[in-house]
């Protein structure tokens, strides 16, 4: 009888055992699902965090090169970023790790929205410089081309002056003449004969030139292509004249009639055709010729 008790027993401790077991076996496996399934979402919670901060990344990469924006404060945010997504790579994910890079990608998210708030600012600016640069280099260039024009106008009209203020000469007239002892002057058409050469011509008025003392030159030829008379030179901006004589006159704007003596020696006083040249200062005012037997 007592045998049979004891046996009971050891059945229902068996039993007991064997239910304990059984439970533990299933707590284990529960706890270890659990903790593959907390292993695997803190793996993937910190995979959307390097997500995210990649994000961030590309963001600030595209408003700088974009906008080729140099501002401090974007690269030291964009650095910032580069080192915390380091450093989330490189970390074992655990939750209090997790939770604490969410709080800094809260942080930077809301840095970013200030930043960029800021840059759209300066962007805006930025194009109403360009804009107003643009619309200022217009209004030089314009200005420029006006200017231009205005010159090449005064430079044309200068010019006109210019040569509207030249005085003419007409009725250049050259002569071979005889010089009497008692100072006279007489026309001849021999060569053997003349003592001097004369040029004679009547200054045209003129209202735009200018008044006062005027220097003349005349120039005379011979027949074997000498210069008679002082055969001097006469160097001016543009031009360097060669001359038989000079004669100051003064000008005052109306007609004036002028003659200038030409010296000459004997040997250069022959027959043949001579030429008369007539300057005021550089300017070739009258021409004529003569002949002399």
């Amino acid at each position: 009888m007592s045998t049979e008790n004891n046996s009971g027993k050891f059945k229902i401790l068996i039993g007991v055992l064997s239910v304990l077991l059984i439970a533990l076996a299933v707590y284990t496996v529960t706890l270890f699902n659990d903790r593959e399934n907390t292993v695997s979402n803190l793996e993937q919670q910190k995979a959307d965090i390097e997500q995210e901060l990649e994000g961030l990344i590309a963001n600030y990469d595209e408003v700088i090169k974009d906008n080729e924006l140099k501002d401090k404060d974007l690269l030291a945010a964009r650095e910032r970023i580069t080192v915390l997504l380091d450093s989330v790579k490189g970390a074992k994910a655990n939750l209090a790790l997790i939770d604490r890079y969410k709080i800094e990608v809260g942080k930077l998210k809301q840095e970013r929205a200030m930043l960029f708030k800021r840059a759209d600012s300066l962007i805006a600016a930025n194009k109403q410089l360009a804009m107003e640069r643009d619309s200022t280099n217009v209004a030089l260039t314009n200005t420029i081309k006006v200017v231009d024009s205005v010159n090449m106008e005064n430079m044309a009209m200068n010019e006109t002056i210019r040569k509207g203020s030249i005085v003419k000469a007409t009725d250049l007239r050259g002569e071979a003449v005889i010089v009497r002892n008692s100072g006279k002057v007489v026309d001849t058409k021999r060569s053997s004969r003349a003592d001097k050469i004369r040029a004679c011509f009547t200054m045209a008025p003129n209202a735009i030139a200018q008044k006062g003392d005027r220097t003349l030159y005349v120039q005379v030829i011979n027949p074997r292509n000498k210069t008679l008379g002082d055969n001097a030179s006469k160097q001016f901006e543009n031009k360097l004249v060669n001359y038989s004589a000079s004669s100051n006159v003064f000008y005052e704007n109306d007609e004036l009639d002028v003659c200038i003596l030409v010296n000459a020696t004997e040997a250069d006083l022959i027959e043949g055709r001579y030429t008369i040249n007539l300057y005021d200062g550089e300017n070739l005012v009258a021409t004529t010729a003569m002949q002399l037997k």
